[in-house]
């Protein structure tokens, strides 16, 4: 019998667990503010969250496909950290130089309900999209320095829709959401990547707001997995990070 692969494992993996899920925060957060800046979270101006540990053998394995590959899929349940692990890499490249800027982008998909047109220019339109961003970015830069570096450009939301024709160079790049995407989307995105870059997807197959058979993140990990220097990990219910009740409502719905 043939061995398994890597996405019948995940599924396999996606199976009820016993094991304990840690909360990713201690403490209660106050979220009824939709600006990313205005409102995210504490209001602390410092960069309090210094060093960033992986809590479960999935989130080490995804930490350290960051680090040595250019391209990674992160692909599992809401919950596990992709995006929280995606952003502080972001951060980390960014302060030690690596790269010269951050470029975070993610699908403008409504969760099932449809918000209308918003008002503002394209970074106050895609703020509320990009809200979970906004978080990560906060908790590692705080708020004040945040603020700094999107008025200079060093960190830019681009949405998917505007990354055709351009070469990210020198930048790190995290694609969020990305069961939001059609597979010529994440082609598209994916032929972006310039040199000295890295990029990071993140998404949940299981949780696309996209019409059955139009995401294309299954198919493209599928095949990019077998192409040397490209990572794909795929994370499990036992690496969810936030309220244990998570872990367990995800096993039954």
């Amino acid at each position: 019998m043939g061995k398994k692969s890597k996405i019948a494992n995940y599924r396999a993996n996606r199976a009820p667990s016993t094991q304990t899920v840690h909360a990713l925060f201690g403490d209660k957060r106050d979220n009824h503010d939709w600006d990313p800046l205005a409102g995210c979270m504490d209001r602390r101006d410092q960069s309090y969250v210094k060093n960033v540990r992986p809590r479960s053998d999935g989130q080490k394995a995804l930490m350290e496909a960051i680090d040595k590959h250019n391209l990674v899929l992160a692909i599992g349940p809401a919950g596990t950290g992709k995006t929280y692990l995606a952003i502080s890499a972001a951060v980390e490249s960014f302060e030690k130089g690596k790269v010269d800027r951050i470029i975070l982008s993610r699908p403008a998909v409504e969760a099932g309900e449809r918000i209308g047109f918003l008002p503002g220019d394209l970074q106050d339109k895609m703020a509320p999209y990009l809200r979970p961003l906004y978080d990560a970015l906060n908790d590692r830069l705080g708020l004040k320095r945040l603020k700094n570096l999107i008025d200079t450009g060093e960190i830019e939301i681009a949405p998917i829709g505007y990354m055709r024709g351009r070469t990210l160079n020198n930048a790190f790049v995290v694609i969020d959401e990305a069961q939001n995407c059609t597979y010529g989307q994440i082609k598209m995105i994916v032929s972006r990547l310039g040199w000295n870059s890295t990029m990071v997807i993140t998404g949940d197959p299981d949780q696309s707001d996209l019409l059955e058979g139009i995401s294309g993140l299954r198919d493209m990990a599928k095949k990019l997995e077998k192409v040397e220097g490209i990572a794909v990990e795929y994370l499990r219910d036992t690496d969810i990070v936030r309220h244990p009740l998570v872990a367990k409502m995800l096993e039954v719905i």
